[in-house]
């Protein structure tokens, strides 16, 4: 990005919630707990997945690597975040602005299309049961997640060359708590109606598609689940369905409202709460979803917990 005034470029002043002092020394307090939380969370998540056989599964191989995903994905914001709001000065370098548009943009793509995946790999264990340790075999579940990984930041690749080309004209104040596409566009002195319709292709691809993958996953799998004759059954088959379909609600309902809002002033400041909520408190939120009501996964944590107590 080049400057017309003639001044060097150093950076970016990330203007986050900075008209409101009060606020920003609650959030501080609050983030850091929710981002310890997060770490923790789905550390442990990540860990059960590998130290227990019993969880040696398609669907906890994905679901480990969501928990990385989201384990990632926030570190890329709330360190800086957390920085910006416990001092006076609100500035990125322009380094550290691409890096951290790359890294999230990459990110949130790869959890849009695993997602999808995990519909996918939910579908086959209810609709097809008889088949499914044929049908997800580990060769096809590791190029199912390394596609998701190179779509996600191979999208992030376009994006943020696309957006780092245009020009500034010495406008560097980003109303946003972190390097984001929409917030860079408003910064160019320059017509962005392709990066838009760019923007909006890509949105097509890695949000809509996964979301036309995850409704035809789920309605086989309520078709499915109604011609079962045991309200026992159905339960049990809607259970192993019920974690994946909150935690698609949570991310995309928020993801897409941040996206597809109308922008205005008064929206500005709602659409950064709508961005805390996808980028730290849904990550932190996600283990619960899969635990709380988990039998496997309490079961994976007591043998766990019981062998180190055990061999000490």
């Amino acid at each position: 990005m080049e400057q017309r005034n003639g001044s060097s470029f150093t950076g970016f002043i990330l203007l986050g919630f900075s008209d409101r002092p009060q606020l920003e020394q609650v959030l501080f307090v609050v983030l850091l707990i929710f981002y310890v939380f997060t770490l923790l969370a789905n550390t442990a998540i990540i860990a059960l997945s590998h130290a227990d056989p019993h969880l040696h599964t398609p669907m906890y191989f994905f679901l480990s690597n969501l928990s990385f995903v989201d384990l990632c994905y926030t570190t890329s914001i709330v360190p800086q975040l957390l920085v910006n709001l416990r001092g006076s000065d609100k500035s990125i370098s322009f380094g550290g602005c691409v890096v951290q548009l790359y890294i999230s943009l990459g990110l949130g793509g790869t959890e849009c299309i695993l997602l999808g995946v995990m519909a996918l790999d939910r579908y086959a264990a209810v609709c097809k049961p008889l088949h499914y340790t044929v049908i997800m075999h580990p060769c096809l579940c590791a190029l199912m997640a390394c596609a998701s990984w190179i779509t996600g930041f191979a999208n992030s690749v376009l994006q943020t060359v696309l957006i780092f080309l245009l020009p500034l004209c010495g406008r560097n104040e980003l109303d946003h708590f972190f390097c984001e596409v929409l917030p860079l566009l408003k910064l160019a002195c320059v017509d962005t109606t392709v990066n838009e319709s760019e923007i909006f292709f890509v949105s097509v691809i890695i949000l809509f598609i996964p979301v036309a993958v995850i409704m035809f996953s789920y309605s086989q799998i309520v078709r499915a689940v109604l011609r079962i004759k045991s309200s026992a059954g159905q339960r049990k088959a809607f259970g192993t369905c019920g974690s994946h379909l909150t935690v698609v609600s949570l991310f995309y309902g928020s993801a897409l409202y941040a996206y597809l809002h109308p922008s205005s002033n008064d929206s500005q400041d709602q659409g950064k709460f709508i961005s805390l909520f996808y980028t730290i408190i849904t990550p932190m939120i996600n283990p619960l979803i899969y635990t709380l009501r988990n039998k496997e996964v309490k079961g994976a944590m007591r043998r766990v917990l019981w062998n180190d107590s055990a061999s000490r």
